[in-house]
């Protein structure tokens, strides 16, 4: 009788569904201990003997943890920075060290919650637009220990090469980092300089844009990138059996090159064409108004970095955060190296290039020629860099 009971519980137990499912009887179970009359008599064993359900399902299940994990880290990157403005602005409120305290990342309270800002590509409102081998690199990378200040990777040649602006500026936006609101994003291209057509582009994408020209004495300038030139050339692959010829430019020195055989300085050779910055800066005054545009003495970077960052900091309306304690330097590079909290950092090894040595009357020479020319751009931005006449 027990028997038949049990296989009448297992027919009334069935149901006819699309899934893997089985009810049984509890009593089926062998349950331990009196029998429990307040629940179901039936027991719900459910079981995927379909191979491709059974991945899907650990596919989604895998994906839902992806996505819940993520969620968490960007939570707590937003909690993080957020928390940290806040402290920071507090005690800067309190001592009187920022009369105007900075907006940026702070979380919006609501009752019961609290919104942080979301990141997002920005177009670049600071452009450093060059000058070549003046120090645009390490200027980056130095205005990058701010935590203001979002920098794009590389340089993106957006202006200056019309391949890339034709793709127009969302292919430029998604170009930058991501930042948060009241971050500035920085992008440099030192070609833009010396690009006739740039200074109406990067106006049409944003009028009050703020731009950073650092310069350094226009003869060391130009020895600098013939020493680049020479050294890309040197390691650049050549087809088999092809070398430098003697008559090549690239394995002439630089004397040879800047001077021509009837002892006049060669304006057309291009390092010295470039370090005549008043011919191309005069092309971005004529777009700009000069209170948009900061020169930067590169050379006074080399050797006092926090000075021309405290003006560039000033400029871009930031508060002061970037000191001494950010640098130290390197006996062996010769150059200033950076730090932070997370670690020292210094340029790559193509950087801070050992200059060959240049006959002296060749640099007097190059000197006494560049005296007008560095007058006219002193008179163009209204700045004396002092540079040396012979």
């Amino acid at each position: 009788m027990p028997t038949k009971r049990r296989g009448d519980q297992l027919r009334d137990c069935s149901v006819s569904l699309p899934l893997d499912i089985l009810w049984l009887p509890k009593a089926a179970m062998r349950p331990i201990g009196p029998p429990d009359t307040s629940h179901s008599e039936c027991v719900l064993i459910v079981g995927v003997s379909r191979p491709k359900l059974a991945a899907l399902f650990l596919s989604v299940m895998l994906l839902s943890l992806f996505l819940t994990f993520h969620i968490l880290y960007d939570s707590a990157v937003y909690s993080i920075q957020a928390a940290t403005a806040i402290s920071e602005n507090k005690i800067a409120i309190l001592t009187n060290h920022i009369p105007h305290p900075p907006t940026i990342n702070h979380p919006v309270v609501f009752p019961n919650r609290i919104h942080f800002p979301k990141t997002s590509r920005r177009l670049p409102q600071c452009l450093i637009i060059g000058v070549r081998k003046c120090g645009t690199r390490a200027l980056l990378e130095m205005l990058y220990l701010h935590p203001r200040i979002q920098k794009a990777a590389g340089e993106i040649h957006f202006f200056d090469r019309d391949e890339n602006y034709l793709k127009g500026l969302e292919w430029y936006r998604k170009k930058m980092p991501h930042s948060f609101r009241g971050q500035i994003t920085i992008e440099k291209s030192p070609s833009y300089f010396v690009t006739p057509e740039v200074p109406e582009r990067v106006r049409a994408m944003n009028a009050s844009i703020k731009l950073l020209l650092i310069v350094r004495e226009p003869v060391t300038r130009a020895i600098s990138d013939y020493t680049q030139l020479r050294s890309h050339a040197a390691t650049a692959t050549l087809p088999q059996q092809q070398s430098l010829s003697s008559t090549s430019p690239l394995s002439r020195s630089f004397e040879d090159l800047a001077i021509l055989p009837n002892g006049t300085v060669n304006e057309a050779y291009r390092p010295l064409a470039i370090s005549q910055y008043h011919v191309h800066v005069h092309r971005w005054l004529e777009v700009f108004p000069r209170e948009q545009l900061l020169v930067v003495n590169g050379d006074q970077l080399i050797e006092d970095p926090v000075s021309q960052l405290r003006r560039i900091e000033d400029f871009l309306g930031i508060e002061p955060r970037i000191g001494s304690n950010n640098f130290y330097f390197n006996e062996t590079k010769g150059f200033y190296c950076l730090r932070n909290e997370t670690g020292d950092k210094c340029l790559r090894e193509t950087k801070g290039r050992k200059h060959p040595r240049v006959d002296p009357v060749v640099v007097s020479k190059l000197r006494k020629f560049f005296v007008e020319h560095n007058q006219k751009f002193y008179e163009l931005v209204g700045e004396d860099l002092g540079w040396p006449e012979e």
